[in-house]
């Protein structure tokens, strides 16, 4: 007997308790129960089931009963629970509809919805490098196919699976130590663990084989632990140490703290009830005593007292809350009574019918079903319980963390929580600020990642034979740097001179607008559809205006921010604040305005090509109107020009505040692009207008990253020592 799962027996007894206290449910009559031990085997299963049905030592199932009489009772109890009351483990209902198990109710989750938990977990803390521990039986074999498909599709890889026995044993030769031994020292900082309580010790007992108990601060890992999963520890295996699971992250069946299930704990004691062949072999075990074969024979050391309490047994061997899968015994015997109660009400209402030893099973059961199938309650903590879900109660699961403590104790912290049913955004929820780490990780939260990312200057080259979350760093080509690097150079470095001189809201700005422009160009790729052919030429026009809106903002700031200092001079009241926004938006809203009469008039459409090639058809967008297409053009090198004017005026102002030389290149770069875009437009055809446009578009971006911004990216990155307040005003 495993100690710890004694309490699903209390919670049985105590949900019972409940009941028969309670006048408003099934007055008159008085509920008990019979409880058979697993063994943890299947074929003791179903004897301890057929021993519920039969007292002979012959078994003949639906057919020949120890006493006639009761011989239907316990058929119709055959037959509503079908070996077994609820489901306490996590199963798909798909599953166990297609396996036509139409009497049997689940109590916990669907495991679909730990699995996504378990995508929501890592999506959060960025992980994406896992390796993955399951038992070796079925329920780990649908759990393996359930996850590798959720975790490929949100770009999680799995560094290993590895199987683990059901039941492990000290002698057992076919376990590789080294294998495991190896993965737990790898650099793979997130593990998950699937299977049931066994499951834990089986690897407690690997490590101990192995002779790595002792070293488990070197295990510094992140454990998730599914909801089937319980800390046991018992005999042999109390002293284990528990430092190696310190931080764990645990999905469990939710449960809620029932009122006076704790006070119901404190009175149990091996006297409390004579039918209870249970509970001093649990006393024994948890308390590590005996019980005298006689209560007069005098007291020895070790012996049993029947005066101890529950709560001071540490948490592995036994917990005085209650647990997910208590609380799910709970509810299920609070269902079966709401639901006996409803259909015997007419009954009893009607006339005074008593109930004798043959049960209630001669005034049709059969009816129970749909009861059950619709029965709906607050239960006594005021939630919810119903089968209205194809027979379940209920998605919710609670995320814990697990802390260790000196004593081989643990202290469990619910973090978060896993709930389909709650609004959008927060069906996964976590608390960070609660969590605790295993002490050995440097940084928290870690990093779990096949590699590190790669800096700034350098990009990712996939790795051959290795999964896709796996890439080697290497440097950008000479001359060639991402946009996002600049952008991430101007946030780290924000509350610098040089940025705060050049605007650097406007340069945010400007910078991701430059990234949509570079980005803008796969709209013109792939085989012209409606919508691609509507949004390709308004959203380059929109986004490149954005970006030469914000370069004239920044120019009349450079103008207005000298002419405003002479002396008596009207330029003053146009230097604020809001001065280069006003320019950067009222641009922008009229070329938005020219491409949404452009759509509102004659927008592109998909169209062919018969006569450009021989023998071929070819597909493209049609502009619809080739004047508004040119207007939004012209419209852009309006802006460009106006910048580039701008920009040379006030070119020789201080040179080591001013930007208007690095704008006055990047415009006349800027134009002449454009400018020699349209006469190569227009003498193109077919797919060479889309490359000369795609051309276009990415070079004259450039022009504007590299002109602008790589001047300033030099002083902030390689010259850091010339960003200062006093370089920049030497010179004034």
């Amino acid at each position: 007997m495993v100690p710890k799962f004694y309490q699903h027996a209390l919670a049985l007894a105590f949900a019972v308790h409940e009941i028969n206290l309670d006048l408003q449910i099934l007055p008159n009559i008085t509920l008990g129960f019979h409880i058979c031990d697993s063994y943890y085997e299947a074929v003791m299963t179903y004897r301890s089931t057929l021993d519920l049905l039969f007292k002979s030592q012959r078994f003949f199932p639906n057919y020949n009963c120890d006493k006639p009489d009761s011989c239907h009772w316990r058929t119709w109890c055959c037959h509503l629970f079908s070996y077994g009351k609820t489901f306490s483990f996590l199963q798909d209902s798909t599953e166990l509809n297609a396996t036509h198990y139409s009497s049997f109710y689940s109590m916990v989750p669907k495991e679909s919805y730990q699995n996504i938990g378990i995508i929501r977990l890592f999506q959060y803390f960025g992980w994406n490098w896992v390796g993955i521990f399951a038992v070796d039986n079925n329920s780990g074999e649908h759990f393996l196919q359930s996850l590798e498909p959720l975790l490929s599709e949100n770009g999680i890889c799995s560094a290993f699976i590895k199987r683990l026995p059901y039941i492990a044993r000290l002698d057992d030769t076919f376990i590789d130590i080294n294998e495991i031994y190896s993965y737990l020292i790898s650099d793979i900082n997130t593990f998950i663990l699937y299977g049931e309580s066994l499951t834990i010790a089986a690897l407690r007992v690997i490590l101990t084989a192995g002779g790595l108990e002792n070293k488990n601060f070197f295990f510094k890992k992140v454990w998730i632990l599914t909801a089937q999963l319980e800390f046991i520890l018992t005999g042999l295996s109390r002293g284990w140490d528990l430092q190696i699971f310190h931080g764990a992250i645990a999905f469990a069946i939710h449960s809620e703290d029932i009122p006076n299930f704790r006070e119901f704990l404190r009175t149990t004691n091996p006297h409390w009830n004579k039918g209870d062949k249970f509970i001093q072999v649990f006393w024994e075990q948890a308390f590590d005593c005996f019980f005298p074969e006689s209560w007069e024979q005098t007291e020895v050391m070790g012996q049993c007292t029947g005066n101890e309490k529950l709560e001071d047994i540490f948490k592995p061997l036994f917990e005085m809350s209650m647990t997910g899968h208590s609380y799910s015994v709970y509810n299920a015997v609070h269902s079966v009574a709401r639901a006996l109660h409803f259909h015997l009400r007419p009954i009893y209402d009607a006339s005074s019918i008593s109930y004798d030893r043959y049960g209630p099973g001669v005034y049709g059961l059969d009816g129970l079903h749909p009861l059950l199938q619709s029965i709906s309650f607050n239960n006594s903590v005021g939630e919810r319980v119903s089968f209205e879900h194809r027979m379940e109660t209920g998605g919710k699961f609670d995320i814990i963390n697990l802390e260790t403590l000196p004593n081989n104790s643990f202290q469990r912290r619910k973090v978060g929580k896993v709930d389909p049913n709650a609004p959008q955004g927060e069906q996964f929820t976590i608390d960070e600020s609660m969590l605790v780490w295993h002490p050995g990780f440097k940084q928290v939260p870690p990093f779990s990642l096949c590699n590190e990312r790669c800096r700034p200057g350098c990009r990712k080259k996939k790795k051959e034979d290795q999964p896709f979350c796996c890439y080697d760093c290497i440097l950008c080509p000479d001359g060639e740097i991402s946009n996002s690097t600049v952008l991430q150079i101007f946030i780290k470095h924000k509350d610098t001179p040089i940025v705060k001189a050049n605007n650097r809201n406007l340069s945010y700005i400007l910078l991701i607008s430059l990234l949509l422009c570079f980005l803008s160009p796969f709209l013109f790729l792939g085989q012209p559809e409606e919508v691609r052919c509507l949004l390709r030429q308004p959203t380059f026009g929109i986004l490149f205006s954005v970006a030469v809106s914000c370069v004239l903002a920044k120019t009349m700031i450079v103008s207005l921010a000298f002419l405003a200092t002479k002396p008596g001079s009207w330029m003053n009241k146009w230097a604020g604040r809001r001065l280069p926004y006003s320019i950067a938006v009222s641009s922008c809203l009229i070329q938005a305005s020219i491409c949404i009469a452009w759509l509102a008039t004659s927008p592109p459409f998909p169209d062919v090509d018969m006569h450009s090639a021989h023998e071929e058809i070819i597909l493209q967008c049609n502009e619809g109107s080739v004047t508004m297409f040119y207007c939004v053009l012209s419209y852009m090198g309006f802006l460009a020009l106006a910048s580039f004017i701008v920009a040379f005026l006030v070119r020789k102002l201080p040179d080591r505040f001013n930007e208007a030389k690095f704008i006055t290149f990047s415009m006349l770069a800027f134009c002449s692009v454009w400018i020699s875009f349209v006469p190569a437009y227009l003498s193109a055809t077919g797919k060479a207008m889309v490359a000369v446009e795609i051309f276009s578009i990415l070079t004259s971006g450039a022009s504007l990253l590299g002109c602008i911004f790589f001047p300033k990216c030099y002083i902030i990155v390689l010259r850091p020592g010339l960003n200062n307040r006093k370089h920049l005003l030497r010179q004034f």
